[in-house]
């Protein structure tokens, strides 16, 4: 099968992919997945026809959630995801040798099973990392009953619509903070401010009375549109949004490892945001 397939997700704006090979197209209980292959950014998985991930430029997305708050922080030993289930995350997380446990909670299996499958190229062998713990189940309710805490939690979702939208919410965020050891982190997946400023401004307005500190930090990611990507960061440590140059490029030095999109420059440059996108998040 071959064609195009196309993304609404902003209203007034349309982005088609052309599918020269359609790998799968079902729905599970929660959503449909869509796998197929394009001449530009090879595989590509779509939820309920919204671009999630591609082989090509996944490594951006994945390498500025993981190693921006994991080398900021310089002591995270545990580590919870939420969503995630291309295992992308899961895999730039447990590259670094000081983490020692990774809880991914993912509500629908079908993504994992579908990524280990199609998407061995984003996920590799982290599913079967011994310091894996995968949960399904909503994250919502993971971490409402959750007793154990964490260095740095991964909000890994879609966009606020369907099964992520709970993931957007007060109640969210607040049962997240329990789950974080004193100065943790947490970081979320924010949209494109330049199409989606509510998503990032409605965030930042619940984290603040919150955390300490909260903010966000940009990323150019090409499969979506409209300009930079927001991740949301929300810490009480506020000195670690600013944990200078020299220490970062010696815990990256002493992680050893690969990356291609993100280095201590990048790192710190995140941070340094456009005057549209200050004004956005206030």
């Amino acid at each position: 099968m071959t064609g195009w397939v196309e993304e609404k997700l902003h209203s007034g704006v349309r982005m088609r992919l052309k599918a020269e090979r359609i790998l799968y197209d079902s729905r599970t209980d929660l959503q449909r997945i869509v796998l197929f292959e394009n001449p530009q950014f090879g595989r590509v998985m779509t939820l309920d026809d919204v671009v999630q991930t591609t082989e090509r430029d996944e490594f951006i997305y994945h390498e500025m959630l993981t190693h921006v708050p994991i080398l900021a922080h310089g002591g995270v030993r545990k580590v919870l995801i939420i969503g995630g289930g291309d295992g992308g995350m899961l895999e730039e997380a447990l590259k670094h040798r000081t983490v020692e446990r990774v809880t991914m909670v993912e509500i629908d299996r079908g993504v994992v099973d579908l990524s280990r499958e199609y998407l061995p190229s984003i996920c590799g062998e982290a599913f079967d990392d011994p310091r894996t713990d995968l949960v399904i189940a909503d994250g919502v309710e993971y971490v409402g009953t959750c007793d154990r805490q964490f260095d740095l939690i991964i909000v890994d979702s879609t966009d606020p619509v369907g099964p992520a939208e709970v993931l957007f919410s007060d109640r969210f965020y607040r049962r997240c903070k329990a789950c974080l050891t004193p100065g943790g982190i947490l970081v979320t997946q924010n949209g494109v401010p330049f199409l989606q400023g509510p998503e990032i401004a409605g965030t930042l307005r619940l984290l603040r009375p919150i955390f300490a500190d909260a903010t966000c930090y940009l990323a150019s990611v090409p499969t979506y549109m409209g300009g930079p990507m927001a991740f949301g960061w929300a810490s009480d440590n506020a000195a670690l949004r600013d944990t200078p140059q020299d220490m970062l490029e010696q815990r990256f030095a002493e992680a050893r490892i690969d990356t291609r999109y993100y280095t201590p420059g990048v790192h710190r440059g995140a941070f340094a945001l456009p005057g549209y996108v200050a004004e956005l998040i206030g």
